[in-house]
């Protein structure tokens, strides 16, 4: 049983910044990689970023240089650095984590980003 609780989003000036926190509450395997995906309106769920117990990062091209992954592995915390944020940044912003054991995959219930022009 793994619980993953997302933080930090809220409405938010098109060149402004946010940052988005998702926890672990609960992690009875290992959590291999952790990462940030999300889903506007009418849209597929996309991945925006995510990061590998070694460090490892990987990036949507339409975020690259404007938003940065982190993990406390001690936490079980993954964060997204948001800058530069622009209106089709607007989406709900989903955590998830791979895990050694099943069913192997996690998802958070998602907080909204809104971003104005």
């Amino acid at each position: 049983q793994v619980r993953l609780v997302e933080s930090g989003g809220g409405l938010v000036q098109a060149g402004g910044s946010l940052r988005l926190s998702c926890t672990a509450s609960r992690s009875t395997g290992s959590i291999t990689a952790m990462g940030w995906y999300r889903q506007a309106p009418g849209n597929k769920r996309d991945l925006v970023a995510a990061i590998r117990n070694g460090g490892t990062t990987d990036y949507a091209d339409s975020v690259k240089g404007r938003f940065t992954i982190s993990r406390d592995n001690a936490k079980n915390t993954v964060y997204l650095q948001m800058n530069s944020l622009k209106p089709e940044d607007t989406a709900v912003y989903c955590c998830y984590a791979e895990i050694t054991t099943y069913p192997f995959d996690y998802w958070g219930q998602g907080t909204q980003v809104t971003v104005s022009s």
